[in-house]
């Protein structure tokens, strides 16, 4: 399985220095000078440069869902039950999007850095006209919205109140594979303060726009939905534009886009583990929270928010682990393995940081954090603190499990996160919950020694596989 790790298809010679060849390629300055500063800058000032954008874009990413529970809580517990649980089916579906867009984000970084600029214009196209593909498929559920939710073992109280939710939001699933697509393609070159404008710009779209719907015209969630297609264009927009009028190696012509073996199978051999992995890691929270409906519906809603509020830290810790991963493959593709090893154990060290942090803080101030989220009834805040008490614990081992994941995505060994994101839910937290439910009689508070076991244990998974991974590949380096 090792020998999974991606390979250039031709020799390079490592010469990272900007050459005359850069206009030809269509490379502007500005980007003729961001890659040479991610391949030969102070390892110490590129990972914090190019990360801290992508953290303060994830910690956005996750100011959405909780602003959605936030105006969800005020219409009814039911209501905010409803959004978390079907938060969690839209992720099994946008698992395949954010899927091909971490495989081809692998491939473009690997390639971009070693400077076959007419291999990542190929690329490009195909991902783009691959993300079109998954999107008609995706439309296609609409007229059977219920059935799907179904499927998914969606309680009747709940899929009564969100199916409206969950058919808006397959068209804001589409609108989010492209987008996708794009922040990824962005991330590969190191643009990720790009990222982060057009972040802040959809977001303030989203609260304006969300506050106005729920407080001011009291609609439903139907149109908390609707809120989150206009924020999501407000990326898609700009985003396509660039590509649209672009020059350079990132430009889209219909030309480039073809489906040859040469190009879909490497995008196809990198992207199904990671496509598999967010996948099955989405039907076991799925299968978590139908399993918690054992204990009420209120506990499912608990249990959504918990993961929110945990999610503000570990999100901070996925730009990390986003823009390490991209950081490593450009290092590999120009062939410095010791940059690529150098960057990991940076990032690892501010990923610790952020989870000790994370931790105290949302300790620190948990009761009040779990009233925002029930300002009106204490016994289901009094729940949320009483489930989060036991996940926080696993906050400080998920910022390492972050960046151990960020070295095998970036050194492309995605066969081994699948297995580990696979262990994380399917093997750790599933048969756990339905230990404890069978042969205790600890309540809700099962879902909670759950979700703590299983993030500290995934970690210990993660943590044995890299390092063999980071000594293995250190001594190839060195030999």
């Amino acid at each position: 399985m090792l020998r999974s790790r991606l390979r250039l298809t031709k020799p390079h010679t490592g010469d990272t220095r900007p050459n005359p060849g850069n206009a030809a390629n269509g490379l502007s300055r500005q980007e003729a000078e961001r890659r040479e500063f991610v391949l030969n800058g102070s390892m110490h000032r590129v990972v914090p440069a190019i990360c801290f954008p992508l953290v303060v874009y994830q910690g956005f990413n996750q100011l959405f869902k909780v602003i959605d529970n936030v105006m969800a809580s005020h219409i009814g517990a039911v209501t905010v039950s409803a959004v978390a649980y079907l938060t969690q089916i839209n992720q099994v579906i946008l698992a395949i999007g954010g899927g091909l867009a971490t495989g081809g984000s692998i491939l473009v970084s690997r390639y971009y850095g070693a400077g076959e600029f007419d291999y990542v214009r190929r690329l490009v196209n195909v991902l783009f006209g691959l993300c079109g593909i998954l999107s008609v498929c995706i439309l296609l559920m609409i007229p059977v919205a219920p059935a799907v939710l179904s499927f998914f073992g969606t309680p009747d109280t709940l899929a009564e109140e969100g199916t409206g939710y969950f058919i808006i939001g397959l068209f804001d699933i589409v609108i989010v594979f492209f987008n996708n697509i794009y922040i990824a393609l962005e991330r590969a070159r190191g643009n990720s303060k790009k990222i982060l404008r057009l972040n802040i710009i959809s977001i303030i779209v989203k609260f304006i726009l969300t506050s106005v719907f729920v407080y001011v015209c009291g609609f439903g969630i139907n149109m908390i939905a609707a809120a989150g297609i206009a924020a999501n264009l407000c990326i898609l927009i700009p985003g396509m534009r660039v590509f649209l009028f672009d020059s350079g190696p990132f430009s889209l012509h219909i030309p480039y886009v073809k489906f040859k073996k040469h190009t879909v199978q490497p995008v196809s051999r990198l992207s199904f583990p990671v496509i598999t992995e967010k996948a099955s890691f989405a039907v076991g929270k799925i299968a978590v929270n139908s399993m918690s409906t054992r204990y009420g519906a209120e506990t499912v809603g608990a249990l959504g928010i918990t993961n929110n509020i945990s999610g503000f830290v570990t999100s901070l810790q996925n730009g990390f682990q986003d823009g390490c991963s991209s950081i490593i493959s450009q290092n590999l593709g120009a062939g410095n393995t010791k940059r690529a090893l150098h960057a990991f154990r940076i990032a690892l060290m501010w990923n610790l940081l952020i989870g000790v942090t994370g931790y105290t803080v949302t300790m620190l101030f948990l009761p009040q954090i779990s009233r925002i989220f029930a300002p009106e009834d204490l016994q289901f805040a009094g729940l949320i603190a009483h489930i989060y008490r036991y996940e926080a614990s696993g906050i400080i081992p998920l910022g390492a499990n972050a960046t151990f994941m960020a070295l095998l995505y970036g050194f492309g060994y995605t066969r081994l996160t699948l297995c580990v994101n696979f262990s994380r839910v399917l093997v750790f937290r599933v048969p756990l919950l339905w230990l404890l439910q069978h042969f205790t009689d600890l309540g809700s508070e099962s879902v909670g020694i759950v979700m703590m076991t299983s993030n500290i244990l995934v970690t210990l998974l993660s943590g044995s596989i890299v390092a063999v991974v980071y000594f293995k590949e250190k001594k190839r380096f060195k030999e």
